[in-house]
Protein backbone atom coordinates (compact mmCIF):
# COMPACT_ATOMS: atom_id res chain seq x y z
CA UNK A 1 0.00 0.00 0.00
CA UNK A 2 1.30 3.51 -0.54
CA UNK A 3 1.55 5.65 2.22
CA UNK A 4 -0.89 8.62 0.97
CA UNK A 5 -3.38 10.99 3.25
CA UNK A 6 -6.80 10.87 1.99
CA UNK A 7 -8.99 13.69 3.96
CA UNK A 8 -12.69 13.10 4.54
CA UNK A 9 -14.29 16.34 5.13
CA UNK A 10 -18.14 17.98 4.63
CA UNK A 11 -20.80 19.28 7.44
CA UNK A 12 -21.14 17.83 10.44
CA UNK A 13 -23.48 15.03 10.41
CA UNK A 14 -23.27 14.43 7.06
CA UNK A 15 -22.12 10.74 7.36
CA UNK A 16 -18.38 10.88 7.63
CA UNK A 17 -17.43 8.16 10.08
CA UNK A 18 -19.68 5.79 8.40
CA UNK A 19 -18.39 6.31 5.12
CA UNK A 20 -14.82 5.79 6.62
CA UNK A 21 -16.02 3.03 8.73
CA UNK A 22 -17.51 1.17 5.60
CA UNK A 23 -14.33 2.53 3.60
CA UNK A 24 -11.51 0.75 6.35
CA UNK A 25 -13.66 -2.67 5.75
CA UNK A 26 -13.48 -2.58 2.02
CA UNK A 27 -9.75 -1.10 2.07
CA UNK A 28 -7.67 -2.86 4.78
CA UNK A 29 -4.28 -1.50 5.82
CA UNK A 30 -5.77 2.09 5.47
CA UNK A 31 -5.37 3.96 9.04
CA UNK A 32 -7.20 6.43 10.61
CA UNK A 33 -5.79 9.56 12.29
CA UNK A 34 -7.02 9.91 15.58
CA UNK A 35 -8.22 13.77 16.12
CA UNK A 36 -7.39 15.83 19.24
CA UNK A 37 -10.32 17.95 20.66
CA UNK A 38 -11.53 20.05 23.55
CA UNK A 39 -15.17 19.11 23.43
CA UNK A 40 -16.21 16.70 25.84
CA UNK A 41 -16.58 13.11 25.35
CA UNK A 42 -19.76 11.90 24.06
CA UNK A 43 -21.04 8.85 25.82
CA UNK A 44 -19.20 5.34 24.44
CA UNK A 45 -16.23 7.55 23.02
CA UNK A 46 -13.06 6.25 24.33
CA UNK A 47 -9.93 8.23 24.93
CA UNK A 48 -7.45 7.45 22.54
CA UNK A 49 -9.87 5.99 20.12
CA UNK A 50 -12.44 7.82 19.31
CA UNK A 51 -10.60 11.21 19.72
CA UNK A 52 -7.63 12.50 21.69
CA UNK A 53 -9.84 14.81 24.33
CA UNK A 54 -7.36 17.57 25.75
CA UNK A 55 -8.13 20.15 27.97
CA UNK A 56 -8.25 24.07 26.87
CA UNK A 57 -4.71 24.37 28.82
CA UNK A 58 -3.23 20.87 26.95
CA UNK A 59 -4.37 22.12 23.35
CA UNK A 60 -2.85 25.22 23.65
CA UNK A 61 0.41 23.49 24.58
CA UNK A 62 0.15 21.90 22.07
CA UNK A 63 -0.59 24.41 19.81
CA UNK A 64 2.66 26.47 20.75
CA UNK A 65 4.64 23.52 20.31
CA UNK A 66 3.47 23.52 16.94
CA UNK A 67 2.22 19.92 17.18
CA UNK A 68 -0.82 20.18 15.23
CA UNK A 69 -0.58 19.59 11.10
CA UNK A 70 -4.27 21.26 11.31
CA UNK A 71 -6.71 22.82 13.40
CA UNK A 72 -10.04 24.33 13.85
CA UNK A 73 -12.44 25.98 15.93
CA UNK A 74 -15.79 24.21 15.85
CA UNK A 75 -18.98 24.30 16.97
CA UNK A 76 -17.37 26.20 20.48
CA UNK A 77 -14.90 23.50 21.04
CA UNK A 78 -11.26 22.92 19.09
CA UNK A 79 -10.17 19.98 16.99
CA UNK A 80 -6.96 19.14 15.31
CA UNK A 81 -4.59 16.23 13.95
CA UNK A 82 -1.44 15.86 15.64
CA UNK A 83 1.41 15.64 13.76
CA UNK A 84 2.30 12.33 15.30
CA UNK A 85 -0.56 10.75 13.52
CA UNK A 86 0.56 11.41 10.05
CA UNK A 87 4.13 11.19 10.05
CA UNK A 88 5.61 7.49 11.88
CA UNK A 89 2.59 5.95 9.95
CA UNK A 90 3.62 7.41 6.38
CA UNK A 91 7.35 7.02 7.41
CA UNK A 92 6.26 3.71 7.74
CA UNK A 93 4.62 3.30 4.30
CA UNK A 94 1.11 3.72 5.61
CA UNK A 95 -2.10 5.24 4.19
CA UNK A 96 -3.68 6.97 6.73
CA UNK A 97 -7.49 9.06 6.64
CA UNK A 98 -7.84 12.20 8.08
CA UNK A 99 -11.89 12.83 9.51
CA UNK A 100 -11.85 16.25 9.64
CA UNK A 101 -13.83 19.87 9.03
CA UNK A 102 -13.11 22.28 6.03
CA UNK A 103 -11.18 24.46 7.77
CA UNK A 104 -8.71 21.94 8.79
CA UNK A 105 -8.94 20.09 5.17
CA UNK A 106 -8.08 24.04 3.88
CA UNK A 107 -4.80 23.30 6.43
CA UNK A 108 -3.84 20.26 5.38
CA UNK A 109 -4.38 21.46 1.75
CA UNK A 110 -1.22 23.86 2.24
CA UNK A 111 1.11 21.92 3.68
CA UNK A 112 0.51 18.60 1.93
CA UNK A 113 -0.55 19.24 -1.09
CA UNK A 114 -0.62 15.62 -2.33
CA UNK A 115 -3.16 14.65 -0.16
CA UNK A 116 -6.26 13.22 -1.64
CA UNK A 117 -8.94 15.32 -0.01
CA UNK A 118 -12.83 14.03 -1.04
CA UNK A 119 -15.69 16.41 -0.07
CA UNK A 120 -19.04 14.72 1.18
CA UNK A 121 -21.99 16.29 0.69
CA UNK A 122 -25.68 15.84 2.35
CA UNK A 123 -28.32 15.60 -0.25
CA UNK A 124 -29.73 18.36 1.57
CA UNK A 125 -30.55 20.27 4.24
CA UNK A 126 -33.35 19.31 5.53
CA UNK A 127 -32.06 15.56 5.38
CA UNK A 128 -28.49 17.04 7.28
CA UNK A 129 -30.78 18.51 9.86
CA UNK A 130 -32.50 14.77 10.80
CA UNK A 131 -29.40 13.36 10.92
CA UNK A 132 -28.36 15.66 13.65
CA UNK A 133 -30.97 16.10 15.41
CA UNK A 134 -31.23 11.88 15.47
CA UNK A 135 -27.95 11.72 16.86
CA UNK A 136 -29.20 12.85 19.78
CA UNK A 137 -25.54 14.35 20.96
CA UNK A 138 -26.57 17.74 20.15
CA UNK A 139 -29.13 20.73 21.50
CA UNK A 140 -31.29 21.96 19.23
CA UNK A 141 -29.13 25.46 19.04
CA UNK A 142 -26.36 23.16 18.63
CA UNK A 143 -27.76 21.86 15.95
CA UNK A 144 -28.80 25.29 14.03
CA UNK A 145 -25.15 26.42 14.70
CA UNK A 146 -24.00 23.41 13.04
CA UNK A 147 -26.42 23.88 9.94
CA UNK A 148 -25.36 27.51 10.13
CA UNK A 149 -21.71 26.86 9.86
CA UNK A 150 -22.63 23.50 7.43
CA UNK A 151 -24.11 26.36 4.91
CA UNK A 152 -20.62 27.36 3.96
CA UNK A 153 -18.86 24.55 4.44
CA UNK A 154 -21.13 23.02 1.28
CA UNK A 155 -20.30 26.42 -0.43
CA UNK A 156 -16.47 25.54 0.04
CA UNK A 157 -17.02 21.97 -1.74
CA UNK A 158 -16.26 23.32 -4.94
CA UNK A 159 -12.57 23.49 -3.36
CA UNK A 160 -11.82 19.95 -3.19
CA UNK A 161 -11.17 17.66 -5.84
CA UNK A 162 -13.45 14.78 -4.82
CA UNK A 163 -16.97 15.79 -4.50
CA UNK A 164 -19.66 12.70 -3.44
CA UNK A 165 -23.43 12.96 -2.34
CA UNK A 166 -24.36 10.55 0.53
CA UNK A 167 -27.99 10.05 -0.46
CA UNK A 168 -27.46 6.20 -0.53
CA UNK A 169 -25.08 5.13 1.51
CA UNK A 170 -23.70 2.39 -0.28
CA UNK A 171 -23.44 4.12 -3.42
CA UNK A 172 -21.53 6.43 -1.74
CA UNK A 173 -19.60 4.01 0.12
CA UNK A 174 -18.73 2.67 -3.48
CA UNK A 175 -17.63 5.98 -4.80
CA UNK A 176 -15.28 6.54 -2.07
CA UNK A 177 -13.89 2.90 -2.21
CA UNK A 178 -13.25 3.77 -5.85
CA UNK A 179 -11.39 7.08 -5.10
CA UNK A 180 -8.87 5.69 -2.34
CA UNK A 181 -8.32 2.33 -4.85
CA UNK A 182 -7.07 4.64 -8.14
CA UNK A 183 -5.21 6.93 -5.61
CA UNK A 184 -3.65 4.05 -4.08
CA UNK A 185 -2.62 2.26 -7.81
CA UNK A 186 -1.29 5.57 -9.44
Amino acid sequence: MTAKVFVITGPSGVGKGTLIRALREQVPGLELSVSATTRDPRPGEVDGIDYHFLTQDQFDSHQESGDFIEWARYAGNRYGTLSSELSERLASGVAVVLEIEVQGARQVRSSLPDAVQVFIDPPSEESLRSRLAARGTDTPDEVESRLQTAHSEIAAGKEFAHRICNDQLEQAVDELVAIVRRELDS
